[in-house]
């Protein structure tokens, strides 16, 4: 099993800034990406940026300038550094990984997509 353990969520004033945290544990052999969506309420869960393997990133239009995504390979470990927050951040962050290998008793198998429980983000004065 995999579990993935998001982290760093709260209440910010606007222009604030909160650092998110997601771990991944467990039989992992490798992951092709790891990145963060976003759902508030009423609205379609959105991508907010990813981090590939090979080391590339991509933003949302909407928080680019402002997010900076990041990775550490050796803690199975994504971050999302987010400044100047606006009310429109307002969401549940879900971590997320992509082509992930792991294992299952002697079986090795490849899932698509895995999915953390999600941390709310608050952005209010």
């Amino acid at each position: 099993q995999v579990q993935l353990v998001e982290s760093g969520g709260g209440l910010v004033q606007p222009g604030g800034s909160l650092r998110l945290s997601c771990a991944a544990s467990g039989s992992i052999f490798s992951i092709n990406a790891m990145g963060w969506y976003r759902q508030a309420p009423g609205e379609q869960r959105e991508l907010v940026a990813t981090f590939t393997s090979g080391g590339s990133t991509t933003y949302a239009d909407s928080v680019k300038g402002r997010f900076t995504i990041s990775r550490d390979n050796a803690k199975n470990t994504v971050y999302l550094q987010m400044n100047s927050l606006k009310p429109e951040d307002t969401a549940v962050y879900y971590c997320n990984l992509k082509g992930l290998r792991t294992s299952r008793g002697s079986a090795v198998y490849i899932k698509e997509d895995s999915w953390g429980q999600g941390t709310q983000v608050t952005v209010s004065s």
